[in-house]
């Protein structure tokens, strides 16, 4: 297993960028609603009392929206204040089968076949090394399990997908990539999971909100302005860029099995 503290440089930047944010995570709209958690609840609910893995589960939105059909729901993250935030949260919803624990997505301190379902939202384009941690996600879940992969999707055309990594590169320096639905197939593949199904929908960001909730320092927000304001039409109208910075993106849902 390689040493996880391999991962101390850009898990300090992650911290940084996280830590303080944790409760602004918790009352995010977009991290709080969205129409995949009828798909997670529905074929979640369909396993008989589920032990639940909830990778890099950030402000522990998925936890709750599936801890009523759990037996237990592992809330795995790598920064400390957002798992504290998740367990007071949980206790003041009264789910006492919720628990937190710390560490990287590329090392999990868990047994071979120990979940039935793996579930990572929003949280995979942080990541050092998806493959590593996409094959430590088929190691703890059990034969037959179900794995769920939700995230911001990138363009499988460079001019979108350049622009789209470079504006989350100045909103947020602990971003390392948003992967293309090719890219996600390729990847879940060599992983050793079988894709099952994957789905695109798409996600409007109000910039001044998504601006605020990472506090990103004045420079790189008007960086980010000034980069939509010289781009291209057809980059415009593939993200519906709006006059004050608002803009749609593609998020992916793909599902597979161990």
């Amino acid at each position: 297993m390689p040493d996880p503290r391999g991962n101390a440089d850009h898990g300090a930047v992650v911290e940084r960028q996280f830590g303080s944010r944790a409760a602004a995570y918790l009352s995010s709209s977009v991290h709080a609603q969205g129409q995949e958690f009828a798909q997670l609840r529905e074929r979640v609910g369909a396993i008989d009392v589920p032990r639940v893995l909830d990778l890099g589960c950030g402000a522990g939105h998925v936890s709750f929206q599936l801890a009523d059909l759990a037996a237990e729901i592992v809330a795995y993250d790598l920064s400390p204040r957002m798992l504290a935030v998740v367990s007071e949260a949980a206790g003041d919803r009264g789910f006492g089968n919720i628990r937190t624990v710390q560490g990287v997505a590329e090392s999990l301190p868990f047994a071979d076949d120990s979940f039935d379902v793996v579930c990572s939202r929003f949280s995979a384009h942080h990541w050092r090394d998806v493959g590593l941690a996409l094959r430590e996600a088929r190691r703890v879940l059990k034969p037959g399990g179900l794995a769920a992969f939700i995230d911001v999707a990138a363009s499988e055309q460079p001019l979108f997908d350049s622009f789209l990594q470079t504006v989350e590169m100045l909103r947020d320096t602990s971003h390392v990539r948003d992967y293309a639905p090719s890219e996600w197939a390729q990847m879940v593949g060599e992983a050793g999971l079988v894709v099952t199904s994957c789905s695109r929908q798409r996600l409007h960001l109000d910039f001044e909100t998504w601006i605020e909730r990472m506090r990103t320092p004045d420079v790189m927000r008007d960086a980010i302005r000034h980069l939509q304001s010289q781009v291209g039409q057809e980059v415009r109208d593939a993200f519906e860029i709006s006059d004050d910075g608002s803009f749609t993106t593609d998020m992916l849902v793909l599902w597979a099995t161990k």
